[in-house]
Parts: structure tokens; C-alpha cells; sequence
């Protein structure tokens, strides 16, 4: 029996495939994650992705290892976690009260098999004030998201609306990488 492997330390993807009843390990190997400049975004998703499951996927040759990597566009720019504070200041203020893309990319290697794929979520903000952006700031929770929001948490505050998987903005669109995984079994 060929065993999961999610090559992701990233809680709300371990809670999004406990959600859907799959038993996995996890294996996280430092990465580089460097992307070609001019590499469109869905494309940039996707090579992280697949670089992550890449250095799992050595120790695990007979196994499904996911890699995923979740990234938000405004205005063409890709925004990754933010390095600080004021940088978090900083995307929430330029997301305030538009709409941005989603992308999560995801690579799924099984021996010679890989599956890659980008899967895209549209989110609209309200127009935020900057009470309202520094005090969701000071919860912390920014800080360890693309974005510097966390849909999950208390980011749901901020959104207006969404377009798309709702868990591809978590950071996994569970139900695709489930199907996906039940044909390599």
C-alpha cells in the first residue's frame, strides 16, 4: 500500500487532508525557492510546488508525495508572506477593497508519475481602514500567510466575497488533490 506523504509543514494543509479522511505522513525538506523573473504566477505556484515535493519525494520513491505552494496576486504582483509587520501593513493596505487571485500550485509524484496543477480562487476585500488593518496585524496571525491574511481566521473579517474553492485559499484544493490521489492508489 502506497503511503501519502504531504511534503508541507503547513498546519492548515494537514487539517485540510485530515478533513477529507486521508491518513499521510509529513515530510518537509528546506527548499530554494526562488523563481525565475518574469515567470507568470500560476506557473511560479507550480514549480515551488513541485520543488517541494521533489527533495520529499527522493526518500519516499514508492509513495504519493504532495508539494503544494499557495501565493497571492494584486495588480500582476505576487505577494508571499510578509517579512514584517509593516510589510503586512503594507499588502493589507494594497488588497483594501479589491479583488486579487488565489493560486495555489500543487505537484503530486508517484514513482515516474507527476501531476501538476494550479488552481486559482478569486477574493474580494472590503475597503479597509487602517484601524482595521493594524489591528488585525497585531493578532499575528498575518504573518505566516501569503498575503498576510488568513481567510480561515480572523482575515475572514476583511473579505467581501470569494470566487472558487474556498480551500484552495486555505492552501490546498483538497477535493482535486483527493481525486487526483485516489487514481494513483
Amino acid at each position: 500500500m502506497k503511503k501519502i506523504i504531504l511534503a508541507s509543514s503547513s498546519p492548515r494543509r494537514r487539517e485540510l487532508l485530515q478533513t477529507a479522511g486521508l491518513e499521510f505522513e509529513i515530510d518537509v525538506k528546506e527548499v530554494d525557492e526562488s523563481i525565475p523573473e518574469g515567470t507568470l504566477p500560476a506557473e511560479a505556484a507550480k514549480i515551488t510546488a513541485a520543488k517541494k515535493a521533489a527533495a520529499v519525494a527522493g526518500t519516499h520513491k514508492n509513495d504519493i508525495v504532495i508539494g503544494a505552494d499557495t501565493i497571492v496576486v494584486a495588480g500582476g504582483k505576487i505577494l508571499g508572506k510578509p517579512k514584517d509587520e509593516a510589510d503586512a501593513e503594507a499588502m493589507l493596505k494594497m488588497l483594501s477593497g479589491i479583488e486579487h487571485e488565489v493560486i495555489t500550485g500543487v505537484c503530486i509524484l508517484c514513482g515516474e508519475n507527476s501531476q501538476s496543477f494550479a488552481q486559482i480562487s478569486k477574493v474580494k476585500f472590503y475597503d479597509l481602514t487602517d484601524d482595521e488593518i493594524k489591528s488585525y496585524v497585531a493578532t499575528r496571525e498575518p504573518m505566516d500567510k501569503a498575503g498576510a491574511y488568513g481567510i480561515q481566521g480572523r482575515g475572514c473579517t476583511l473579505v467581501e466575497r470569494i470566487e472558487g474553492d474556498y480551500f484552495n485559499i486555505v492552501g490546498l484544493p483538497v477535493a482535486e488533490v483527493y481525486r487526483r490521489i485516489n487514481k494513483l492508489k
